[in-house]
């Protein structure tokens, strides 16, 4: 079982048309929070973007600026016809560079579900690397990816990873994406526990590492009253007590 490609042209479609509802209040929303504590921010890179949907939530929440990168030309496609953005430089890149952003010049960066996606630990920290490479010292990242401990437990809107399965460290899973009227979009990804990523985090020189991982009990009642009207959903299921998601915030140190 390989990785997704999401090079695939129905594959990102598909993508695009799940209703990522739990991603927004229990990924999304900790992501935001994190990148807007620094009022000087200006600039925030997001890599893998994928069809852009975090990138212009950001975009119309802030008066962020953000550079979004993939190496999918189909997923950026779909972002540049549906979410376009005066604040969003969308832009493809290839073998994980960010060869046209300077050293220490962007303001912040996420990754939201890159490293599950990829199937090679080196491959992560070298992405890891780049974009410190191009934070500007004591600025956040903040990774955002499926969590490792939820595996087997059915959320509301996916599933990642056989239920009653134990998984070893970097073992293909597939993860099924509940997308309404349609079949379920089974992805491959990779099993990552979270000693790696605070390991490779610490390897790239990143300091402060803080872990997240929100259920619904996180969640003030009036914001997920708004949250359920606004979409007009409220079938939750296990993410009232099993965190679907970890985020890991960490900083660049100040360069002596």
């Amino acid at each position: 079982m390989g990785k997704t490609s999401f090079k695939e042209g129905m594959v990102a479609n598909q993508f695009d048309a799940y209703n990522d509802i739990l991603e927004q209040t229990l990924g999304f929303r900790f992501v935001f929070q994190a990148l807007i504590e620094n009022p000087d921010s200006k600039t925030i890179l997001d890599y893998g973007c994928g069809p852009g949907k975090v990138a212009y939530r950001l975009a119309e929440r802030t008066d962020l600026n953000i550079i979004a990168v993939d190496e999918s030309k189909e997923m950026l496609e779909i972002a540049f016809e549906k979410r376009d953005h005066p604040k969003i430089d969308y832009r493809l890149i290839q073998d994980d560079r960010l060869s046209f952003i300077k050293d220490n010049s962007v303001d912040g960066a996420i990754a939201c579900y890159v490293f599950i996606n990829t199937e090679k630990k080196d491959r992560i920290q070298r992405i890891m690397k780049e974009i410190y490479r191009v934070l500007k010292p004591q600025s956040p990242f903040v990774i955002l990816d499926t969590n490792p401990d939820s595996t087997g437990i059915a959320f509301s809107t996916f599933q990642n990873g056989l239920s009653g399965k134990k998984y070893s460290y970097g073992e293909a899973r597939q993860e099924w994406l509940h997308i309404e009227n349609q079949d379920d979009l089974i992805l491959n990804d990779f099993h990552w526990p979270k000693s790696m990523y605070q390991e490779l985090l610490k390897k790239v020189g990143f300091q402060e590492i803080e872990q997240i991982e929100p259920t619904l009990r996180d969640i003030p009642a009036e914001e997920l009253q708004m949250i359920e009207q606004k979409h007009t959903f409220n079938q939750w299921k296990n993410e009232w007590d099993s965190p679907p998601f970890v985020l890991y915030r960490s900083i660049k140190p100040a360069q002596e």
